[in-house]
């Protein structure tokens, strides 16, 4: 997003804060401790079925049965790493003395406009060298969230380098337009 798209959602007056991308590429989360054993699980074995299945004379139902089973299995074990990376390489972040917007652009196009004085909650998952999470409000497990981070519903600055430093300048603008109302 060019410096004139972003201008484009600002309210008079509003000033620019910070902007920022996710962490691009690979990204494990915690969640991938539980998530990635159990992908490779039931990917395996329905893998191995359908192998199985279609080497043996059984019914053709069977050899059918087996094919949902390992696409999702695909999905979870690969295929959900390369949706997220694509997602977050369409995904901007934005900061203002008065707002927070997170834009993805691409086939999961979504806008997302939070004011600061609204915000149920922050809260900031650091990691290592200073990158981190910033998430607003409370987590819901709508559409694909837990495997495919960048879809989160809960709207979330993901990933983001010197997280810190956005979470402090998050704070401030949130104390200082309390100070000013």
């Amino acid at each position: 997003m060019s410096d004139s798209d972003i201008r484009s959602f600002f309210m008079p007056r509003e000033k620019l804060l910070w902007s920022g991308r996710p962490a691009q590429g690979f990204l494990l989360t915690s969640r991938d401790f539980l998530l990635v054993p159990f992908s490779l699980f039931w990917g395996g074995f329905a893998i191995f079925w359908e192998i199985t299945a279609i080497s043996t004379e059984t019914p053709v139902f069977t050899k059918l049965w087996g094919i949902p089973f390992v696409l999702m299995g695909l999905y979870i074990m690969a295929g959900r790493f390369v949706i997220d990376a694509a997602v977050r390489a369409r995904t901007e972040y934005v900061l203002t003395d008065r707002r927070v917007i997170i834009r993805r652009s691409g086939l999961f196009r979504h806008l997302s406009i939070n004011q600061l004085e609204l915000l149920p909650s922050i809260s900031l998952e650091e990691g290592s060298r200073g990158r981190g999470t910033i998430k607003f409000g409370v987590a819901s497990n709508r559409r694909m969230s837990g495997w495919t981070p960048g879809l989160a519903s809960e709207p979330q600055f993901l990933g983001i380098d010197d997280a810190r430093h956005v979470y402090s300048l998050l704070e401030k603008a949130r104390l200082d337009f309390t100070k000013s109302r």
